[in-house]
């Protein structure tokens, strides 16, 4: 049988949903070599404008789409992501890979194995292009590190397609690649998806295993630290997520929930909560009106709307910063090197930023610790009647490379400093919600603007039909004008 892609060329294949990608090898009118082979086209030709990727394995891609090629012919039964090439952040393990997490003193570091969710993409059919790039020790809302230099923004090079995940955003939005992998400790996969105009998903944490992550998913990193799936439309994202949901012995937050699929009246059924600023952190005028957007799209839906916003914001950013400045400083401090000059200028900086505190105490660690939970307690009766709310994914689109200081609203507002305008995705990182990021409007100089659409903890399934209804309405993923040219 003739392998037929259709009338679509292969450079416009690139930009399909990848589940409309994997019916289609599924279905044997596109072969998966073909498609393999459009992707490394299109990181040959636009890679070294973008930067995105620590390592391409060519080789290994086009193996794999051969080896697929000949089982589909020979009847056997393809799995749900069959023949997609993927990516996956380069601070998870794949075999034969450089896990090096931006950092210097892991140089040339190859992975030994397969983190459990890479392993289960591969039963899941699905194939690895190969690792993309992130700032060192993951430390920044900004990608770059001495390794392997900046991934630049493929809405404009000028600017960063954000941090930790940056350089997976970096390749899905430009078409590089079909979706991903990345991490998620203060919204590494939600801000670089709201900076580039694709979707991402922070599951609540042991949904999808962490095991293979360096740093490793423990002491605070266990508590605020996920891996999450990035693809340009919120069905890719559930697509990715079901893939490799389910527990793991290797993850210290696991638990047995089963992946489900929720019933339409169920999803119907659901009140949409929203706010468009916490009281404490300007948004840009195009921000609030893309929260108004996504609210407008919801009730087109069919959901009840309500005004809705948790109390004790402030306070959770406050206290994430404990577990994620604080006390991640003092757990990476160990992995650094001694010469200051190894380290990158951004970690640096985040460094100093920390070390203007004085050290964390056990009683402060503690008193942390203790608060978090009465947030999440706080916030779960609070959610009672609003089973999922819409809210900024950050305070402004797409920064300037090296920008730290920002006036929004007639406020100065620094990087990393209070009020923090990546704060809007802090927050569900201390208390565990799952929050997924669609886009939702645009900003003067045309830039993509998400939002978030947050649940209830363990119900991500909620979320993401909800984000993939709201989405629907609002037209979804559109290409920068480097995918199409």
């Amino acid at each position: 049988m003739e392998w037929d892609a259709g009338v679509l060329p292969l450079n416009e294949l690139a930009l399909l949903p990848l589940s409309r990608l994997a019916n289609m090898v599924r279905d044997r009118t596109l072969s998966p070599v073909e498609l393999v082979e459009s992707h490394l086209e299109r990181i040959a030709r636009l890679n070294p404008r973008l930067n995105a990727f620590v390592a391409v394995d060519g080789e290994g891609a086009l193996a794999a789409a051969h080896q697929l090629e000949r089982a589909l012919a020979a009847g056997a039964t393809p799995g749900p992501l069959c023949g997609l090439p993927l990516t996956i952040k380069s601070s998870i393990d794949v075999a034969g890979m450089r896990t090096e997490s931006g950092s210097r003193p892991r140089a040339l570091q190859l992975a030994a194995s397969d983190a459990p969710l890479v392993a289960r993409l591969r039963q899941s059919g699905g194939i690895v292009l190969g690792n993309t790039n992130a700032p060192e020790l993951l430390m920044a809302y900004e990608t770059d590190n001495l390794l392997h230099g900046r991934t630049n923004n493929p809405w404009d090079l000028d600017r960063t397609a954000g941090g930790s995940s940056g350089g997976e955003s970096a390749a899905i939005a430009a078409g590089l690649s079909a979706g991903g992998f990345g991490s998620d400790g203060g919204g590494s996969v939600r801000v670089p998806a709201h900076f580039t105009g694709i979707c991402a998903l922070k599951p609540t944490p042991g949904r999808v295993p962490a095991t293979g992550h360096f740093p490793p998913g423990l002491g605070p990193f266990a508590l605020i630290g996920v891996v999450g799936p990035m693809a340009r439309t919120v069905e890719d994202v559930a697509l990715l997520a079901e893939a490799v949901a389910g527990p793991d012995p290797g993850d210290a937050a696991s638990a047995p929930v089963p992946w489900r699929r929720p019933a339409p009246a169920e999803v119907q059924a659901m009140t949409v909560g929203y706010f468009e600023d916490d009281g404490a952190t300007p948004v840009t005028p195009e921000t609030r009106s893309a929260v108004r957007a996504a609210v407008a799209a919801a009730e087109r839906a069919g959901f009840a709307t309500r005004p809705f916003r948790p109390s004790g914001l402030e306070r959770a950013r406050n206290l994430w910063w404990v577990m994620f400045g604080l006390a991640g400083g003092f757990v990476i401090r160990p992995t650094l090197p001694s010469d200051a000059q190894d380290i990158s200028p951004i970690l640096r900086e985040f460094l100093g930023i920390v070390a203007e505190e004085p050290p964390l105490s056990p009683g402060r660690l503690m008193d942390a610790w203790i608060g978090r939970d009465e947030l999440r307690l706080a916030l779960a009766a609070e959610m009672r009647e609003v089973a999922i709310f819409i809210c900024p994914a950050c305070s402004i689109p797409a920064f300037r490379h090296g920008e730290r200081e920002w006036t929004i609203e007639g406020a100065t507002v620094r990087y990393l400093r209070r009020p923090d305008i990546f704060g809007y995705a802090q927050w569900f990182n201390l208390l565990g919600n799952p929050a997924l990021v669609l886009p939702a409007g645009w900003s003067g100089e045309g830039l993509p603007i998400g939002v978030q659409v947050v649940g209830r903890p363990h119900q991500d399934e909620l979320v993401l039909a909800a984000g993939a209804a709201i989405e629907r309405q609002l037209g979804g993923y559109r290409p920068p004008p480097l995918a199409t040219a």
